[in-house]
């Protein structure tokens, strides 16, 4: 295969990745309001780790591993699923989907300057205008609340919106880490190992506060749909958008990969309207259109002069 063509498949990894993830953010709100949080963060790691238990095994050619590596797995599970999973799903329950929407379209800048800051990667600028066109197409996004919406929200609401900011925007910390992060491992690390390792710490780090909460649920309050969210919500946020990441990113710079994120509030922004029955009107459009502006900005090659 073409180095081209590899690019052209790891974008492709990439935006998926972040699909996923903003699918199953958007899904989370019904799963939290069913499962108690750190419950939901504890099935979640068991379930994903059940199905790739045979990731684990160590493959012949992979080098011991340094106390730098295990240093960064930790770090990578510590931050990009133990903490973005409590923080985004406490997060959105106590904020606006609309305002975590605005604020998470910073992820890619964050990516870029933590990938200058760790990775020394040379942010170049059609990179920061893939930035500015994914912050501003968000942004817009988010003034879109409708009037109905705003109006529906009592004082008591928005007196906790500004904790359920701040814990949004401690998980829009998380995952630009975990994106910079990860770009460390795929160079030591098959992404099948990076994904099953990452999960038993995440597995490790909420098994005191998923039994706490276990104790004291009621499982049968759970209804048979939910339980098949949680399936999908467990597989999606465990396995499948950690292998694609990883896997786009052994080709893609850091800096470059955090363009995608944008698919993250964009994917959950669909998700609401085509699940949830929200409404799509011109200005979430026109964000969406600014949004992608900034992925094919970001992704498409610049010729060179003969």
């Amino acid at each position: 295969m073409s180095p081209r063509a590899d690019r052209l498949f790891a974008y492709a990894y990439l935006a998926l990745s972040m699909s996923l993830v903003g699918s199953y953010v958007a899904l989370s709100k019904p799963l939290a309001a069913a499962i108690p949080v750190f419950l939901l963060a504890w099935l979640r790691f068991g379930i994903g780790g059940l199905s790739m238990l045979h990731w684990l095994r160590k493959p012949a050619d992979e080098k011991p591993m340094t106390a730098r590596t295990k240093r960064l797995l930790f770090l990578e599970s510590f931050l990009g699923n133990f903490l973005f999973s409590i923080c985004m799903l406490f997060g959105v329950s106590l904020t606006s989907a609309v305002s975590a929407g605005v604020i998470m379209a910073a992820i890619p800048a964050v990516v870029a300057l933590l990938s200058w800051a760790f990775l020394r990667e040379r942010i170049a600028p059609r990179t920061w205008g893939a930035v500015a066109c994914a912050g501003l197409g968000i942004a817009l996004l988010g003034l879109a609340q409708p009037a109905a919406t705003a109006q529906a929200s009592g004082i008591a609401e928005r007196a906790t919106n500004w904790v359920g900011n701040l814990l949004v925007f401690g998980a829009v910390l998380c995952e630009a880490s975990y994106a910079v992060i990860g770009k460390k491992l795929t160079g030591t690390l098959s992404p099948k190992r990076i994904t099953s390792l990452i999960n038993v710490w995440g597995f490790a780090l909420v098994t005191p506060f998923g039994v706490y909460a276990a104790l004291r649920f009621d499982f049968s309050s759970v209804r048979p749909g939910t339980w098949g969210l949680l399936v999908f919500y467990s597989l999606a946020a465990s396995i499948w958008t950690v292998w694609l990441w990883m896997t786009g990113l052994k080709t893609v710079p850091a800096a470059q990969a955090g363009v995608f994120t944008v698919m993250l509030p964009v994917s959950a922004a669909l998700v609401g309207v085509f699940a949830l029955g929200e409404r799509l009107g011109a200005i979430q459009l026109l964000a969406f259109t600014l949004a992608l502006a900034g992925v094919v900005l970001a992704t498409v090659p610049v010729r060179t002069r003969m």
